[in-house]
């Protein structure tokens, strides 16, 4: 796309009367490589849509939202995490607040070897999560809001949000990583798996 049809789109987006919903798993907009944002990109316009998407993400409630789940084929994200859980929960997933942050054109790659599997789950595919494998330590290679170069190292759970919102801009979803024999839906979740420890849920689910 180029920016003028880019700029159109988003107005279109803002002048709608109510936030736009989140897009769902099965439409074509996630199964897409996303366009990346123009450097030209008017910058009043951009805020405003980075504002809108914070709503939208906040309202959710979630951690992270890409563009393409409000139906916006642009590689941008905006991420923010109070980590509000136990703190067992919190020390054994390396779960920390993660404060508002902006991804544009965002890429990352795998630093060290070591993966971390947990529950993990998606806006745009409410109702359910499943045990999904991730890197622990990632290089983020990006634009901020500014569009200042950005090359940042991230760990734990911060890590698992900046992949999982990246990966929307490849027209990726998490299930396509997921361990698919472990999927539950959030009641079971809370009511079996969601403590500190997989291995319950590994037993009981047999995976």
């Amino acid at each position: 796309m180029d920016t003028a049809t880019i700029t159109d789109r988003i107005r279109e987006l803002l002048q709608q009367p109510e936030r736009p919903p989140i897009t769902r798993a099965g439409d074509p907009v996630l199964r897409r490589r996303a366009a990346d944002v123009p450097e030209d990109l008017d910058r009043g316009l951009l805020g405003e849509l980075l504002a809108m998407m914070r709503e939208v993400m906040i309202a959710a409630p979630g951690v992270g939202l890409a563009a393409p789940q409000i139906g916006l084929g642009l590689r941008l994200a905006v991420l923010e995490d109070a980590a509000e859980v136990p703190a067992e929960i919190g020390s054994v997933r390396d779960r920390r607040p993660l404060p508002y942050t902006v991804i544009i054109n965002p890429r990352y790659r795998q630093v060290g070897h070591d993966m971390a599997t947990w529950y993990e789950g998606c806006l745009s595919v409410p109702g359910y999560q499943a045990a999904t494998e991730r890197a622990v330590t990632i290089e983020l290679v990006c634009r901020d809001e500014d569009f200042a170069p950005v090359c940042e190292r991230f760990t734990g759970w911060q890590a698992r949000i900046v992949q999982h919102e990246t990966d929307h801009t490849e027209g990726t979803l998490y299930l396509d990583r997921a361990i698919i024999r472990s999927l539950t839906t959030d009641d079971q979740y809370l009511r079996h798996w969601s403590g500190p420890d997989l291995d319950p849920a590994r037993a009981g689910l047999g995976y």
